[in-house]
């Protein structure tokens, strides 16, 4: 199974920024009993993060936990490079690290994936923070593994959970605004699901896209004269910018339902949420079974969060007068 790759991902590897790399030493693979190198091997591991915010951060820190714990702090090194949001750095990083020659790729959200992807076909890379790999790669015949050089960990939480949720807490809404950036093929894919929730339930939906941060004030601005509640799924341009969002949905008394917990506390009502940490620390331990235990990547299975958890942002439920059921777990500030 081979995956086709986006022209402007292609077009975005070829480009040239200087970045720096990270080195590491390496030497013969033998293992100790527990399975860790004891010969001196360090394995350079590159983090590709998309941007900064909350859950990607977590995400990353769960990985590199899980890789210092699996293979010894001393057996491991990273080199953690953020994208800052842009496609052509996430190409960059991404060639840097192909040309560094390390053991692995860590790509952090969908646009680092599809970099990685498009610099290498023959580092392993471990995607996290990606919710669905079929789309992310444009694999048409999904089996739940790529088939390539490439697997990981997915952030999609229930969709119509979601929906559910916003049901129970908004039970007067009549037409729901999708909140999401355009740019985005995986919040996209949420959006589709989260409508088909809402349309068979007899909810209007409309969705608002923008293109980047520069259209959220204008676009959200739109969404709140013509909607009663938003949904906003896991999207990494919006939760950037979450104090944006808040700024206008709260004075307008509009409730927003987060995909995630780290969009929840800066804008949102409810979520059901993951932990990005935990998606992190098993892709690290997929790390590891790669390289040390010799596992294949190509028949590996995307793995999912263990658990959800129903989340609420006791400050904007208080400003808005939403009473929350008692199962749901209070964001702390």
């Amino acid at each position: 199974m081979k995956a086709k790759k986006i022209a402007a991902v292609m077009l975005a590897a070829t480009m040239t920024l200087s970045l720096a790399a990270c080195g590491g030493s390496s030497s013969s693979d033998s293992k100790s009993a527990d399975g860790a190198s004891d010969s001196g091997k360090v394995y350079k591991i590159g983090i590709c993060q998309q941007l900064e915010h909350e859950a990607l951060d977590q995400a990353t820190k769960g990985f590199e936990d899980a890789c210092e714990e699996k293979f010894g702090k001393d057996n491991v090194t990273f080199d953690l490079q953020n994208g800052q949001g842009e496609q052509a750095n996430c190409a960059t990083i991404a060639n840097n690290f192909v040309a560094d020659n390390v053991d692995l790729i860590m790509a952090n959200a969908t646009t680092a994936l599809q970099c990685s992807a498009a610099a290498t076909s023959d580092i392993p890379i471990l995607g996290t923070s990606i919710t669905d790999y079929a789309t992310a790669l444009d694999i048409s015949d999904w089996t739940g593994a790529t088939g390539m050089n490439i697997s990981g960990t997915s952030d999609l939480a229930p969709i119509d959970k979601q929906e559910e949720m916003l049901i129970e807490l908004v039970p007067d809404a009549k037409t729901v605004g999708i909140l999401y950036c355009s740019a985005e093929p995986n919040s996209a894919y949420q959006a589709n699901l989260f409508a088909e929730a809402l349309k068979k339930d007899g909810i209007t939906c409309k969705e608002y896209t923008a293109a980047d941060s520069n259209e959220i004030q204008s676009v959200v601005t739109s969404a709140v004269a013509e909607c009663d509640a938003l949904y906003i799924p896991t999207d990494n341009t919006m939760a950037a910018n979450t104090e944006i969002i808040n700024n206008i949905c709260l004075p307008a008394k509009i409730p927003v339902i987060a995909g995630e917990q780290g969009i929840c506390s800066g804008c949102g009502i409810a979520t059901l949420s993951i932990s990005y940490y935990d998606i992190g620390y098993k892709a690290g331990e997929m790390a590891y079974d790669i390289l040390v235990n010799g596992a294949d990547i190509t028949t590996m299975e995307i793995e999912t969060a263990p658990n959800v958890t129903k989340m609420y942002n006791p400050t904007i439920c208080e400003e808005l007068g939403i009473t929350v059921p008692d199962e749901y777990e209070a964001i702390e500030e």
